[in-house]
């Protein structure tokens, strides 16, 4: 057979004005949400954009008696979770429990009218309230101040949401990107230790706790502190704890049965209040919530604190907490949307959870977002629209209007115990195993942020995780990927000789294939690599045949820049003193161009040393290859 050896060429250059709006759209604008605005009479276009930028205009034409069946359904089953998570998540934030039911009211209404996902179930979280409390309680000590604490935590609520609703507007959503699955499974575990070790302050029934979220801390704390234990209290709260985790294990076992945890909390609620108030148990060393205030949210604005001397832990505060919040809601909401078979606009959710957090912030609400307990509730229980959020929010909103008198004897040890029976499912045993069967290095990550959390702090232990995993993509940058390339006997297919034992080496012939793009961060290693290989090559030649032509693959190549130019045009020099012709095969897109361009200006190559494939210039080029004399 006749082989015919094609010839690179390259496409029609695009200017640079082009060639950068194409960038800035695929960076920022990959879905054009406004594709569809084009060629429509302005009346239409109107809509559109509102429909686009509330999404409730788009199924609340349309909605149906049964759809709201559905809806009252699961707003219902998700309002008996989120009325005794708000209250305790509140406290875990140090803040009053009032604050989480206000959290449980407004948002949830805000995100029904901008939000674009069915499921997602809005409300206080355990980690943002976590991670609010702790970094809060470095600069005011809430039960000294607790007017202060409350003003800080408004405004870093503020700040959170105006950093998530820019994320949105600017399209910048990659950044959250930046956590990986290894980071949030370390993270998500370790400060799921944290939350339920800070809770045994209410289930041994210490009064004097200490304030620091360390293991080592927390524990000296609990058994230096045995005079204060309560057996009545201990007694409730494991009482409690098991029954909440039995709910919990029969809806795992049995997914139709979700009811059975979603009404746990409440009943554990109703039951334990119950208990106190007949046996006055709060006389028997049992603490209670104590009285809260019947009414709705009150204004917050002129709460929100700017003065400079706090305003960096607040912005601090409401980065960190904004960024785990808005990447758990962007993750659930995107967990539920693909079981359902419906898009969910990440740009969008970051608008709408951030502008749900700046209202929030200004009608006495805290960080809130998508809860993944809440949400599985909502998606289980049959929702079918934001609806149900509504539904909720209308439900607490009674419950603040009539029912608070009836939490005055409810036990602070079953908010605890409900808090740790919630975050004992972000403890992902399996992912980590997973993790650590996959990817080694991804595993040391995931620990860091682990050990990071349980022994350090929560924020430091985040920021030591994202750190190693930005190192880690700085090192593959620097330091990309290079192989050794054999032809598959009785075929034109070559493929990494380490990978592939029946992959053969060519006499005369160095091949190399780069799997990642030539920049200033890594020619400096790619020449020192380069130049072993060819040494090797040198000690090593073959008898009959001595290297003649070092080929290099370029297909993996997706950009170079004028560091990577400079350093192909050096290599081609360097080669040519050494005696030897350095081919390129299958330069793409940005790389040929520019490639040409050098070519214009120095000269370094001619068509005669471009291919399109490995095989093509093997078998051009081997009529050429002199034996050894």
């Amino acid at each position: 057979m006749e082989t015919v050896v094609h010839k690179v060429s390259a496409a029609e250059p695009q200017s640079t004005v082009s060639k950068m709006k194409v960038r800035l759209k695929e960076t920022f604008f990959p879905d054009d949400p406004f594709r569809c605005l084009e060629g429509q009479p302005m009346k239409k276009k109107w809509v559109l954009v509102a429909k686009y930028l509330f999404p409730i205009l788009e199924w609340a034409p349309n909605y149906s008696l049964s759809l709201f069946k559905s809806d009252l359904i699961a707003g219902l089953t998700i309002a008996s979770l989120a009325i005794p998570q708000g209250i305790s998540y509140a406290k875990l934030a140090d803040l009053p429990p009032i604050i989480g039911l206000y959290s449980s009211f407004v948002p949830p209404l805000v995100y029904s009218v901008l939000g674009s996902s069915r499921d997602l179930a809005v409300g206080p979280v355990s980690i943002a309230s976590l991670l609010m409390g702790s970094m809060l309680r470095q600069v005011a000590d809430p039960n000294a101040e607790p007017l202060f604490f409350l003003q800080l935590a408004f405004t870093a609520t503020f700040f959170a949401g105006l950093f998530q609703a820019s994320l949105g507007i600017l399209r910048l959503g990659f950044i959250i990107d930046f956590l990986s699955k290894a980071t949030l499974v370390g993270f998500m575990a370790g400060a799921a230790i944290i939350v339920s070790l800070q809770q045994l302050k209410n289930l041994f029934g210490i009064v004097h706790f200490t304030n620091q979220m360390g293991l080592v801390p927390v524990m000296s704390s609990i058994f230096h502190k045995t005079d204060e234990w309560s057996w009545q209290t201990v007694l409730m709260g494991i009482c409690f704890l098991v029954f909440l985790l039995l709910a919990r294990h029969i809806t795992m076992r049995r997914p139709k049965l979700f009811w059975v945890s979603a009404g746990a909390p409440l009943a554990s609620v109703i039951l334990s209040t119950l208990i106190v108030f007949i046996f006055k148990a709060e006389n028997h060393g049992i603490s209670t919530i104590g009285q809260l205030k019947r009414g709705l949210n009150r204004p917050s604005w002129d709460k929100l604190l700017f003065d400079a001397t706090y305003l960096r832990v607040v912005i601090k505060t409401g980065l960190v907490t904004g960024i785990i919040s808005l990447t758990e809601g962007v993750a659930v909401g995107r967990t539920f949307a693909s079981l359902k078979d419906y898009q969910v606009d990440g740009n969008k959710e970051m608008m709408a959870i951030g502008l749900m957090n700046i209202v929030g912030s200004c009608t006495s609400c805290y960080i809130t977002t998508g809860a993944f307990s809440r949400s599985a509730v909502n998606h289980n229980a049959g929702c079918k629209t934001a609806m149900s959020n509504i539904v909720m929010a209308v439900t607490v909103m009674v419950a603040l209007l009539l029912l608070m008198p009836l939490f005055v004897y409810t036990p602070n040890v079953v908010l605890g115990a409900i808090i740790i029976a919630a975050v004992a499912g972000l403890i992902d045993i399996p992912a980590a195993y997973h993790i650590w069967k996959m990817d080694k290095m991804d595993f040391l990550v995931c620990l860091c942020a682990f050990l990071g959390v349980i022994f350090i702090s929560v924020e430091d232990g985040l920021a030591i995780a994202v750190c190693i995993s930005i190192f880690r993509i700085l090192l593959q940058t620097t330091r990309p990927k290079m192989v050794l390339l054999g032809n598959i006997h009785g075929t034109d297919i070559y493929r990494n000789v380490y990978q592939y034992k029946e992959a053969q080496r060519i006499p005369g012939f160095l091949i190399l294939a780069m799997e990642a793009p030539i920049n200033f961060a890594n020619t400096t290693y790619l020449n020192e690599r380069i130049r072993r290989w060819i040494e090797e090559e040198k000690v090593a030649e073959h008898k009959q045949t001595a290297l003649q032509y070092v080929i290099l693959d370029l297909s993996g190549v997706a950009s170079v820049d004028t560091s990577g130019v400079a350093f192909l045009i050096d290599l081609r020099k360097s080669m040519e003193k050494r005696g030897l012709e350095l081919i390129f095969v299958n330069p793409v897109g940005e790389v040929m161009e520019k490639l040409q361009r050098a070519n214009e200006i120095h000269n370094f190559f001619g068509m005669d040393s471009l291919y399109l494939t490995v095989g093509e210039a093997v078998i051009s080029l081997s009529s050429l290859v002199k034996l050894s004399p």
